[in-house]
């Protein structure tokens, strides 16, 4: 059984969904604070999938994520970078997007250039204040795209099965619960992620104002991850807003929430056979 890893510090609050998202998923997780990953970055070594939590992370001062991403990167980059050579998918929701975008493994190096062990790569894209300056938390579409490398979300828009249905706008929701989501970047970088398959989903109604309506990207090879919607939210069918009212046949097999997270241990469970 592959090893997912969540990494928890104080003001996460989407650690416990995260790990019942990898059980579900057919991982064993374990849960580990921040700061005892520092003291033994070892942890990571056994770690066949990282998971960064959503929340508001040290409470989110100085800016979303700050505190988190700079020790990340200070303290741990030696270990994080060994687990990206060796394939382990990792994924950030929300607070957890604001991070690895500030740690630089997402949306990581350009094609054609690899990672550095002596230090992560430079931050290029931002997560700042959402357009109408308000927090936001609701259900969202998200529209998934057909040319994306992401393992975590192949045949998100494709039926579960032959005898169901393929996912309708109405399922393909997501919960949102931030006030600095707007998705921030030059324009000639994100023509390079979309050429590069490393858009993975775009908001169907743009509610917060970001770039291209990007709601998460990926690195070149698919496996690391980060969106600002909370997947680990929506790992039952009862969990969406308006369940009752969906047919039968649309609700069988797994919600898209937790088929993210079986792409993903399905891939490291490959690759590591």
């Amino acid at each position: 059984m592959p090893r997912a890893l969540v990494i928890r510090t104080a003001g996460t609050n989407c650690d416990a969904e995260m790990c019942r998202g990898f059980a579900l998923a057919g991982a064993e997780p374990q849960l580990v604070h921040l700061d005892r990953l520092i003291a033994r970055p070892v942890l990571l070594d056994d770690a066949d999938l990282v998971g960064f939590p959503g929340g508001f992370s040290y409470g989110d001062d100085i800016a979303s994520g700050r505190i988190f991403a700079m020790k990340v990167r200070e303290r741990l980059w030696p270990a994080l970078h060994a687990a990206v050579q060796r394939g382990a998918p990792m994924i950030g929701a929300c607070n957890g997007f604001q991070v690895m975008v500030q740690v630089g493994l997402l949306p990581g190096p350009v094609a054609g250039e690899s990672w550095s062990a002596g230090g992560p790569p430079p931050q290029t894209i931002g997560l700042t204040d959402n357009r109408g300056g308000r927090f936001v938390d609701r259900w969202v579409g998200v529209r998934p795209e057909a040319d994306s490398v992401c393992v975590w979300t192949r045949g998100l828009d494709r039926p579960v099965d032959e005898n169901s249905p393929a996912p309708t706008a109405e399922v393909m929701m997501l919960p949102v619960a931030h006030g600095e989501g707007r998705l921030v970047a030059p324009g000639d970088l994100l023509r390079s992620l979309a050429a590069g398959g490393q858009i993975v989903l775009r908001y169907t109604d743009n509610y917060n104002g970001s770039a291209g309506s990007v709601a998460g990207v990926c690195d070149t090879s698919g496996r690391i991850f980060g969106l600002m919607p909370h997947p680990e939210r929506y790992l039952d069918w009862n969990r969406h807003p308006f369940f009752t009212r969906l047919p039968a046949e649309t609700r069988r097999g797994d919600t898209p929430g937790l088929r993210i997270f079986r792409n993903a241990v399905e891939a490291a469970v490959g690759a590591t056979a």
